[in-house]
């Protein structure tokens, strides 16, 4: 592959107190826990930051609202249904009790502003309409939901409404987990919609005659806030799913079973906290970029190119464990030609000291080819 000590490039990241794959965190993470179960999820690995009782089967409440809008926002993506369709409200939708943006038999609504109300405005009625427009029925659009719980892993996931309210009498409770609720969000980014819909505070509904409220408060005061859903029944006590951005981390933390909203509220503030204090992510490289010094072409038809990084590098890092990290990018000053699109002609080494961390090819992004001895003198 030619030379290469001389194309070597040191790039510092100067992370300060920051550091690899830090410990679990203890059991009294937040000190006593005043709800049933609970999770911190990194939003982009699914790394789990901390877990009470993450497995708990639970009844979520308004919370399995995530899946109604998932399971459509799926229909959607593969057009069975466009965010444009005209939803008539059948009089099963207009007869749901709760809290609901009071549809009436007969209304017509595009299906964006009805999965806005169930959204921001928890809305029972229109989680019915849209279940109906999207499947042709509620019972088959729960099915669905069910059969994308499945897909996703949610082992604790057992759905029979698309609301959450509670069972009628001989009917059973929808359960859920924290775990299970924080792999319906990460699933949900998919939809840049969505996050539009949850992080709306108010919003106006039937040209303005009604307004949408959200019911998660962290909206209002809490720093990176981007969603999601809160629920509530007798039932199940107090529940939030809460997910916020900073400097590029996204988290998503879940709380169920809490006596209180404020409660409810407080606890998945307190675990996006320990997130944010604790963990920063790191990306010193994305797939694609072009890495290192130009690597000059013996006899080839371009005199120089730049390698381009074939993956990108992404780490959750612990700030508790920090070691300063520097990214190495070892290519050769010099190649041969023919060089093939693709060809490997190095790597990118991030390095804590002198332990590698991480390391990712370094390619070709085009062919070159040889020059033979007469066309050279050209």
């Amino acid at each position: 592959m030619g030379r290469v000590a001389s194309g070597v490039v040191v790039l510092g990241l100067c992370l300060g107190t920051a550091a690899l794959a830090g410990p679990e965190p203890t059991p009294d993470v937040g000190g006593v826990h005043p709800y049933r179960g609970a999770v911190l999820v990194e939003m982009g690995s699914g790394k789990v930051l901390f877990s009470k009782n993450a497995d708990l089967a639970w009844p979520p409440a308004s919370m399995v609202k995530i899946m109604t809008v998932l399971v459509a926002m799926d229909a959607v993506a593969a057009g069975e249904v466009s965010l444009d369709d005209t939803v008539v409200v059948s009089k099963w939708a207009q007869n749901m009790g709760g809290t609901q943006v009071w549809l009436a038999e007969g209304e017509r609504f595009p299906l964006r502003d009805l999965l806005e109300a169930v959204l921001v405005g928890s809305a029972n009625d229109a989680a019915v309409a849209v279940a109906e427009h999207v499947a042709g029925s509620v019972p088959a659009f729960v099915e669905r939901m069910n059969a994308k719980a499945r897909s996703l892993g949610m082992r604790e996931t057992e759905l029979h409404s698309v609301h959450g309210l509670p069972p009628s009498r001989g009917q059973s409770v929808d359960l859920m987990s924290p775990r299970d609720l924080a792999t319906a969000a990460r699933a949900l980014r998919a939809y840049p919609e969505v996050w539009q819909w949850a992080s709306t505070k108010e919003a106006p509904f039937r040209d303005g005659k009604f307004t949408l409220r959200t019911t998660n408060w962290l909206l209002h005061w809490y720093p990176g806030i981007t969603g999601l859903k809160t629920g509530f029944i007798n039932l199940a006590g107090f529940g939030v799913t809460a997910t916020a951005k900073r400097d590029g981390l996204e988290l998503v933390a879940v709380v169920m079973g809490a006596a209180g909203k404020r409660s409810s509220l407080a606890e998945a503030s307190r675990l996006l906290d320990y997130g944010f204090e604790t963990y920063r992510l790191v990306e010193p490289v994305t797939e694609g970029a072009e890495v290192g010094a130009l690597i000059s072409v013996s006899g080839g038809a371009e005199p120089f190119f730049r390698g381009r990084a074939a993956e990108g590098i992404r780490l959750l890092l612990s700030r508790e464990e920090a070691r300063d990290l520097s990214l190495e990018v070892r290519v050769p000053g010099q190649i041969r030609a023919p060089v093939t699109q693709g060809q490997v002609v190095g790597a990118v080494v991030l390095m804590r000291g002198s332990d590698e961390v991480a390391r990712v090819d370094v390619r070709a992004p085009r062919n070159i080819d040889s020059v033979g001895f007469l066309g050279g003198l050209w």
